[in-house]
């Protein structure tokens, strides 16, 4: 079962494709978006909390204006200034697209419209609305990085390795209290590498390393450890 730094790292790399990615899979991946905040606990008390008492129907009408301006061709969007208040308007939008209720493509070309490309539109919805609404996001769970950008595979080895140890560890005659140590030392390695925190693994590791050392239980695994840690 995904763990909840899985859940919201999955969020965040949908997030990051959304922005990046192409018009052709943008509905597909805001329907993910979404899925992926139901599954996660985290993301549905945040997205409950901005929602409470949100006028989403007052914001559009704030927020949402066709024409831009007396005469103009094609309208405008702007974003909330308060951070809450923009996660909840996004968070609304995006509901409305994956509901059918809003059409994504009409909405491009009315409100982020450029010379009548979908793409070209797409691209400036992408930097003004889903940028910012995914870096507000990633503001409220610091400790998560995007496993896209962290390079996963590392962080996966990582785990398995730590989860080496406990077996490694087996064969040594050590006191009842330093095998809870060990265990809570290695518990927590798995949690900072489970949300990608690259600093608290490293800091953790020079505690582990010194506890080895303290019963001569180094090897050229924990060597292998350290090494890897030492890149992410």
């Amino acid at each position: 079962m995904e763990n909840r730094y899985g859940q919201i790292r999955r969020f965040l790399d949908i997030g990051a494709e959304l922005a990046e990615g192409k018009y052709g899979d943008a509905d597909g991946r805001i329907s993910a978006l979404l899925e992926a905040i139901a599954q996660s606990r985290d993301l549905r008390e945040l997205f409950t909390a901005v929602t409470k008492d949100f006028d989403y129907p007052a914001a559009c009408a704030a927020y949402l204006k066709f024409p831009a301006s007396p005469g103009a061709p094609h309208g405008v969007a702007y974003l909330p200034a308060d951070r809450s208040r923009l996660l909840a308007f996004v968070f609304c939008l995006f509901a409305e697209f994956d509901a059918g209720k809003r059409k994504l493509d009409d909405f491009l070309l009315r409100y982020f419209y450029v010379d009548g490309s979908y793409t070209a539109s797409y691209a400036r919805f992408a930097d003004r609305l889903v940028r910012p609404f995914m870096e507000i996001v990633q503001g409220c769970f610091r400790n998560v990085s995007p496993a896209r950008a962290v390079g996963e595979g590392g962080f996966e080895e990582l785990l398995s390795m730590i989860a080496g140890e406990r077996t490694r560890l087996s064969p040594f005659d050590l006191p009842e209290e330093e095998r809870e140590a060990a265990e809570i030392l290695l518990e927590k390695l798995s949690e900072a590498a489970e949300r990608h925190d690259g600093g608290m693994l490293r800091a953790l590791l020079t505690g582990y390393r010194y506890f080895l050392r303290s019963f001569g239980g180094e090897s050229e695994r924990t060597d292998a450890l350290f090494a890897l840690a030492e890149t992410l």
